[in-house]
């Protein structure tokens, strides 16, 4: 019905055969067809073909306005699905993520028909925008059990370690109290249960302070001390590259921090799953 209103409208347009099936970008005999099939359906002819010219009948000049409509709609939806297709999905990410690595996972999904925009949050924002469906799509922290991307955590430093990983017990501080307690920092993408609880057991039961265990206001902190002094920083392996920081994974406890994707729609859940899951470790520093 639309292909044929567009040949009526054409042929109506240009009072000619020839040139509306030309404007209409389709063959001449394959106008005609669709007219005379658009007539077969109304029960009317449309054009007056006895003479040369080709007119509109009282009939035809009565539809035509209609089937401008209908084409002028078709148009609109035609517009409609192709800015659907390219609507971006805000998705909220780990303010961790280096912005290099985000920009390439923007360009991957372009290339999959997806537009993302990132949004870095801390875990706990990013689990309030989904819920508030301020996003349509975020990478949420989760234990390492139910974790589509999984990173392995360990302690960075700005001098190299002298194993090949680190022992809480290592950190006590000495008979001489003139040493300086080395703290363990952990930023705010790690202030979770499941991560900071069984560090901090952990450094207790190894006879460190409660104070040698700690929270830093931002990741920026945390890092600043870790270069300027003896304290150690919670991180990923790309974070301490990303710094400049040695990195040494803990015999105890094993920390690994766990992302999962939540999405409202199910088709972005599966894309971002899929066809952009290697991209988006790339972003997180996960192992594969």
């Amino acid at each position: 019905m639309v292909a044929a209103c567009r040949a009526f409208v054409a042929v109506s347009g240009h009072g000619s055969f020839t040139s509306g099936a030309a404007a209409a970008g389709i063959p001449q005999s394959v106008a005609s067809r669709r007219i005379a099939a658009l007539e077969g359906h109304f029960g009317a002819r449309l054009f007056d073909r006895s003479s040369r010219a080709v007119r509109l009948t009282s009939f035809g000049q009565d539809m035509l306005p209609t089937a401008r409509r209908l084409v002028d709609l078709a148009d609109a939806m035609t517009d409609d699905v192709e800015r659907a297709r390219l609507r971006p999905l805000q998705v909220a990410v780990p303010e961790t993520c280096p912005a290099p690595r985000l920009a390439a996972l923007v360009v991957a999904s372009r290339r999959h028909r997806l537009k993302l925009e990132v949004r870095p949050a801390g875990p706990q924002e990013r689990d309030r925008l989904c819920q508030a469906l301020e996003v349509g799509a975020g990478i949420l922290a989760v234990p390492e059990a139910a974790a589509s991307w999984r990173v392995p955590l360990g302690l960075a430093a700005r001098t190299p370690f002298p194993a090949a990983t680190v022992f809480l017990e290592t950190l006590r501080r000495g008979r001489a109290r003139t040493q300086a307690r080395r703290r363990i920092l952990i930023q705010p993408e790690d202030d979770l249960a499941h991560l900071r609880d069984p560090l901090t057991r952990a450094g207790q039961s190894a006879g460190l302070a409660p104070a040698q265990v700690t929270v830093a206001p931002s990741l920026v902190d945390a890092a600043a001390k870790a270069l300027s002094s003896p304290d150690l920083l919670l991180c990923s392996r790309q974070q301490a590259e990303d710094f400049g920081l040695h990195w040494c994974p803990l015999a105890e406890p094993r920390l690994v921090r766990g992302y999962d994707i939540a999405a409202g729609l199910r088709e972005d859940l599966e894309q971002l799953r899929t066809v952009l899951h290697s991209d988006i470790a790339r972003c997180l520093g996960a192992t594969t």
